[in-house]
């Protein structure tokens, strides 16, 4: 660790504890979002964590592959819907770009699609939207921090690896309702500590599938964000396509740190490593159904590329390689599509209005 990241952790740090002694212990929300999205502490805002130099490292950062098949997925779903004359193409959470790009390349040759397309990415990181206007730069670009700033025009969203970092809240079920894991100061440390048992409304749906002691996760941003795509999507037409890691249910604590792409404490690397959880992909298609949209089934991520040709891609492209960088390359295919991999920990799902066909290689 830098001299500048032990100054920023030690600052972040005091920030934090500052905050507990003045409203008390704070909920894992507002923990990530100060940790996440702090305006000169943050993590997001002050780096790029993405690659091999980073913290982690996503699909299109793997492989052309995966933005390729994905963009033709969403070209398909675009004539499916009568490739209207004006759209937003849009972006939740697009790292360096590179997904768009690839997006963009593949679909260079359906005629109007790039003429028709309006590039919207949302993003809260200065640090990667300088990034993104460079690989982009041939196109003409236009930033948001928030869902709700897209234009009212068919919409054609993708956010892969987006819903993970939004804050989350943690409960553990107990005989007298529900206690939330809540981050307290233990002299001057941060520790975790559970809150009194109350009932609490909004878990009360998850009674019957829990015993006392069972952990759960909710993320009201999550199923805020996905509810104002859905109603865009349901009242102007277009799709929606969620690609992250997650199930149908939430069960269990997968709140995590990864620093240098290695799993680390949360409550010491503050604001220097990434803050993730599992995605709830039945809250969010719960979410997108009440908001008048139609989700798709959950899907594994490698069932979803092999549908859409992803095997047929990459043998065409290591038709040009060889050596070490033919290796590379099966790994690359490997490491999106394997069960052992990628393939079954990520999960997919499509958002489409009532009546429209589902995206290419998802299904009702």
């Amino acid at each position: 660790m830098t001299e500048e990241q032990a100054a920023r952790e030690l600052s972040l740090k005091d920030h934090l504890l500052a905050q507990i002694k003045a409203t008390g212990p704070l909920s894992i929300a507002q923990f990530m979002q100060t940790c996440l999205l702090h305006p000169t502490l943050g993590y997001y805002t002050t780096r790029d964590p993405l690659g091999v130099t980073g913290d982690f490292i996503t699909a299109p950062e793997i492989s052309q592959m995966f933005g390729e098949v994905i963009g033709l997925a969403l070209a398909q779903t675009w004539m499916d819907q009568g490739a209207p004359a004006r759209f937003a193409l849009a972006e939740l959470g697009p790292g360096r770009g590179t997904l768009m790009a690839d997006i963009l390349r593949a679909t260079k040759g359906v005629k109007g699609f790039h003429d028709a397309a309006e590039i919207h990415l949302i993003e809260a990181s200065p640090v990667l939207q300088k990034a993104q206007l460079d690989i982009l730069s041939g196109f003409n670009v236009s930033h948001h921090t928030t869902v709700t700033d897209l234009p009212k025009l068919p919409l054609f969203a993708v956010a892969n690896e987006f819903f993970d970092a939004l804050p989350i809240r943690q409960f553990t079920r107990d005989k007298d309702g529900w206690r939330e894991h809540l981050i307290a100061a233990q002299d001057s440390a941060l520790v975790m500590g559970l809150s009194d048992a109350a009932p609490i409304a909004a878990l009360e749906h998850r009674v019957d599938d829990t015993t006392p002691d069972m952990r759960i996760e909710t993320c009201p941003q999550a199923t805020a964000i996905m509810s104002h795509l859905a109603q865009h999507i349901a009242q102007n037409g277009g799709a929606g396509l969620v690609i992250d890691y997650g199930d149908w249910r939430s069960n269990g604590d997968t709140f995590q740190a990864l620093s240098n792409h290695k799993p680390v404490d949360p409550l010491t690397h503050l604001g220097t490593a990434d803050l993730t959880a599992h995605v709830d992909f039945e809250a969010l298609a719960d979410a997108a159904k009440a908001s008048g949209a139609t989700p798709s089934l959950m899907t594994p991520q490698g069932v979803f590329l092999e549908r859409l040709g992803i095997t047929a891609r990459a043998q065409i492209l290591a038709g040009k390689l060889s050596g070490t960088a033919l290796e590379q390359h099966i790994a690359a295919h490997k490491r999106l599509t394997h069960p052992d991999e990628m393939g079954t920990l990520f999960k997919v799902l499509g958002i489409t209005p009532h009546g429209a066909r589902p995206i290419a290689g998802l299904e009702f």
